[in-house]
């Protein structure tokens, strides 16, 4: 809460404009019903929507907890769903919308020692082309969003931050979003910020099941 009061007031004295926040717990049922309950009471009319909240439960799957993957799946697939389900048609009524989902390099790669994160991400991925493909000719986009490693607290939070993943070609968020968003705005189907994970990508859709599982495995450690 108290971040997100932070944010508010840097926001609205660095740009002058109004912001407003709603601090929720978005595993939760009912999280979408509560953020429309307000977006209802403040009149307010979404054309821009960042699906971004996301968490990792890294480590094999017979070792890591399920009640936490349980979790994940809910906010990355579930809540994901629902809201954009919501927001969609308010956007129709002006035709116009951008809605960014973000993945990973994980929605590429099916990732030993971080199976179901990469499983809700590849959903996040395949649920966004489908909707891309909904709103082509319309004044909607949808952008899928695939970084990889990126300097946040996600890996701290998930302790993977000394893996070898995060030992190499780690970008900075305001880079991943200086890429992006010009893009987005053009209407980009998919972004893949940065040249390694442009190049990883690539060679995971040639190289065996085998050989990427090998790797993948190794950059976990």
């Amino acid at each position: 809460m108290e971040k997100l009061k932070r944010q508010q007031n840097d926001l609205q004295s660095q740009y002058h404009v109004s912001v407003k926040y709603i601090a929720c717990e978005l595993t939760q049922s009912n999280a979408v019903d509560l953020i429309f309950e307000k977006l209802n009471n403040w009149q307010v009319s979404v054309d821009f929507l960042v699906n971004n909240a996301g968490f990792n439960e890294c480590g094999l799957f017979t070792d890591t907890d399920m009640e936490q993957e349980m979790k994940m799946i809910d906010l990355h697939i579930r809540f994901v769903t629902q809201l954009t389900k919501r927001i969609l048609p308010m956007m129709k009524k002006n035709n116009y919308g951008r809605v960014v989902n973000v993945g990973s390099t994980g929605s590429f790669i099916p990732s030993p020692s971080d199976a179901v994160y990469s499983a809700t991400k590849a959903y996040i991925m395949s649920f966004s082309n489908a909707l891309y493909g909904e709103f082509k000719r319309t004044g909607i986009k949808i952008t899928s969003l695939c970084p990889g490693a990126t300097e946040t607290e996600f890996a701290a939070k998930a302790n993977i931050q000394d893996t070898l993943l995060f030992k190499y070609a780690v970008m900075k968020p305001d880079s991943v979003v200086e890429i992006a968003y010009p893009k987005l705005m053009k209407g980009k189907r998919l972004v893949i910020p940065g040249i390694y994970n442009k190049l990883l990508i690539f060679f995971s859709k040639i190289l065996p099941v085998g050989v990427t599982n090998s790797l993948t495995i190794t950059m976990m450690k």
